[in-house]
């Protein structure tokens, strides 16, 4: 890796349970925005997971710089905290503010902080090739600040951590191996995600489908005060048994959510339903992340 350049961060696998291990160490999973933090004296650059530039959309971590009098690069999480949790619908406000003025207003009204988990990079020496544990030791020389706080991990009790974490209703946690290298725009086994993820049945209103493409979009709603609302899409493969079942139901031509409609799909009015695992409900009651199951 060079100092000032992008590079796709290493990535995570994603696993649905919990484990213990003492080869892994465990960490609250922050819901923001994956980043690498380029600072130095004479330079400071964020760059996102698909290489854009953030610097500017998040000015009030240009005064970290003052405490760097080395290059260092961290990879790290932005997360805006509201209410005592991340808030992504929050952070989300703020991404794509274009106007100088309202981002700078923004930034102290609704400010970020970087939530750092490990150092990649100090005063020319690429750390990528030593092992997780001797890059989290390198990185608890850094002060925390307001806007620049270390992640802390635990070892052994991934479970029983989890579990914490559940009860407060975070995003998850993340399982990462002690003896891991860093590697650049890799996704493996060696760092492993575990979401928190909530689990409903929800009734199917429609679907699209592309023949030439084997996976079909249904569109899923609940019951609210006797009306039929749209909460959001899920994905499925047309080899699932509901594909077959949604190809026998009687088409309509109105849609049957109260407050949605889209042209190009099936509509159909049944008791047809899913299961669908998702991350958490937007401010206007719709699914994030959602994961078709059965």
């Amino acid at each position: 890796m060079e100092f000032g350049k992008f590079f796709s961060p290493m990535l995570l696998k994603e696993v649905e349970e919990p484990f213990n291990s003492a080869s892994f160490l465990f960490e609250l999973k922050f819901d923001g925005i994956r980043a690498t933090l380029h600072v130095g004296p004479k330079t400071f650059k964020i760059f996102s997971r698909n290489g854009n530039e953030l610097s500017k959309l998040y000015p009030e971590l240009k005064a970290l710089q003052k405490n760097f009098s080395k290059n260092v690069i961290f990879d790290g999480e932005i997360v805006l905290f509201y209410a005592g949790k991340p808030s992504f619908s929050k952070l989300q406000e703020r991404m794509h503010l274009k106007n100088e003025n309202r981002i700078k207003y923004v930034s102290e009204e609704m400010p970020v902080c970087f939530m750092v988990f490990d150092c990649l990079y100090e005063n020319d020496n690429d750390l990528s090739n030593k092992t997780l544990l001797e890059r989290k030791k390198i990185l608890q020389k850094f002060q925390d600040t307001d806007s620049f706080i270390k992640v802390q991990y635990i070892e052994k009790e991934g479970k029983k951590f989890f579990e914490k974490v559940k009860k407060m209703d975070f995003e998850g946690i993340v399982a990462k191996k002690k003896d891991s290298l860093y590697e650049i725009n890799t996704r493996t086994e060696n760092w492993l995600k575990i979401k928190n993820l909530k689990k409903e049945i929800f009734m199917i209103g429609g679907y699209k489908e592309k023949e030439e493409n084997a996976i079909v979009t249904l569109l899923l709603g609940e019951y609210q005060n006797k009306d039929f609302h749209f909460v959001g899409k899920v994905t499925m493969g047309k080899k699932q048994c509901m594909y077959q079942k949604l190809k026998k139901e009687k088409k309509i031509k109105a849609s049957p959510f109260c407050d949605y409609e889209e042209k190009e799909c099936f509509y159909i009015n049944s008791c047809l339903n899913c299961e669908v695992w998702y991350l958490e409900r937007t401010e206007d009651n719709k699914l994030r992340q959602p994961v078709f199951k059965k």
